[in-house]
């Protein structure tokens, strides 16, 4: 459907096939079967599920744990409190993340020399990310299973679907199983949209052939890496994922009674986490895109921009579900802050994003229009990152060529739009709720 120029997300129906949950057998991969709950109105994570079952598949075992500060069921207890309640599970490793666990906000957490562990299974903190992109070696000696719960974005920039991959990878050469425990796409399962990356720009920002706003949940996110032998070499793993009850993919992640916990930094609110489909790709360009502000990824602004005449061209595009309002703003470093905001301590002009209807929204025609917008409006002052960062981002090198053809902002989202329907056909077989 066409509103204005632009091409909104497409709303992607499941076949028919798929109101049956886990009708789909897999090579590779194993989806526990569930009984019927459609009885009940909650909706039941596979945190939830594995809670029900009261934790017996995981008995007699010595598991390491990936997860992060979102694996909490439904009344907020975060998985290693529920675990340490069953004496024959054995945590001896918890793999953390990009961002790690917060362990500055929580006291649970301590370090003994250079090295953090839980003080309630004396279990080592190991981040797999950065100096290891994935478990080394002394970590898997000894793992009868790894356990994956974590609560991703949606959204193709965020690396813990690549580190997860890189976890597949270790255990299917350690023979070592993992069990995921599905959780939802934030952003609804319906929606697809932005480029397949391409592999000459694939990255840890953009692992696997899928679009920026790829409509999985980690759970079939999971199932097709090790199905399609995306592990590397084609390695496949012994993969078992607990699916959800009663999810349905046009849900938004605050259908659920759980507690919105932030994915990652600066995403503090699911709209947020909705407009970083789009504000993600201003990381390659020298453009704030909100952090150091009370607004990360819903404000855009630079010293050298006015938010007036920004603002007037962008209403001109009638974007769907959208509204700008003009904002001067100084970007602020809090002590806590890892990351240095880009025009720090600096006056900015620029514009507040104002999301009116979620729905309607389309996030990456959004802050593509402003990228072309400010390249064409601004040559001079306006630059891509020097390491043509923003081609990892994107996928392609589609959007910056475009941007400095002085193309129409808005010819640019039916390019991508073929990708987007050829990756939905190839979906379907993954997908496990409709």
């Amino acid at each position: 459907m066409i509103r204005g120029n632009y091409i909104r997300p497409i709303i992607l129906k499941a076949g028919l096939w798929l109101s049956i949950l886990n009708s789909q057998q897999y090579n590779h991969s194993i989806v526990m079967p569930l009984p019927d709950l459609s009885f009940h109105p909650a909706i039941f994570y596979g945190i939830d599920v594995l809670e029900q079952m009261d934790f017996r598949p995981l008995y007699g075992k010595t598991i390491g744990v990936f997860t992060n500060q979102t694996a909490v069921n439904r009344k907020g207890i975060h998985l290693l409190d529920l675990l340490k309640a069953h004496q024959k599970i054995d945590v001896e490793i918890i793999f953390v993340p990009q961002y790690g666990l917060f362990a500055d906000q929580n006291e649970r957490f301590k370090i003994q020399g250079d090295q953090k562990y839980d003080p309630i299974y004396k279990a080592r903190i190991v981040e797999v990310f950065g100096r290891n992109v994935k478990p080394p070696e002394w970590t898997m000696r000894g793992l009868n299973m790894i356990l994956v719960d974590i609560q991703d974005t949606g959204v193709r920039f965020s690396t813990y679907v690549a580190t997860m991959t890189k976890i597949l990878e270790v255990a299917s050469e350690w023979n070592t199983p993992v069990m995921v425990l599905d959780r939802p796409n934030p952003l609804r399962g319906d929606r697809v949209d932005g480029p397949v990356v391409r592999p000459k720009f694939q990255s840890f920002e953009g692992y696997h052939l899928v679009p920026i706003r790829h409509g999985l949940t980690i759970g079939e996110m999971a199932i097709m890496a090790n199905e399609m032998g995306w592990i590397k070499d084609l390695k496949r793993t012994n993969l078992t994922v607990i699916p959800m009850a009663n999810w349905k993919r046009s849900y938004w992640l605050d259908k659920s009674d759980h507690p919105w916990i932030s994915p990652q930094p600066k995403i503090i609110t699911l709209r947020t986490n909705l407009a970083y489909v789009g504000s993600g790709l201003l990381e390659g360009t020298n453009l704030n895109d909100g952090r150091g502000t009370s607004r990360p990824y819903m404000r855009v602004g630079a010293p050298w921009l006015s938010g007036f005449y920004l603002a007037e061209k962008l209403v001109k595009f009638q974007l769907p579900g959208v509204e700008f309002r003009v904002v001067e703003y100084v970007p602020r470093k809090k002590p806590e802050d890892k990351y240095v905001p880009l025009h720090v301590n600096k006056v900015c002009s620029g514009v507040d994003i104002i999301i009116t209807d979620p729905n309607r929204y389309d996030p990456l025609a959004t802050t593509t229009a402003i990228i072309i917008l400010a390249n064409q409006l601004y040559p001079r002052e306006f630059k891509w990152d020097e390491l043509n960062r923003i081609d990892m981002l994107f996928g392609h090198s589609q959007l910056r060529i475009f941007a400095e053809q002085g193309k129409p902002a808005n010819y640019l989202p039916p390019l991508w739009l073929k990708d987007v329907l050829k990756f939905n056909e190839f979906r379907q077989k993954f997908l496990l709720y409709h």
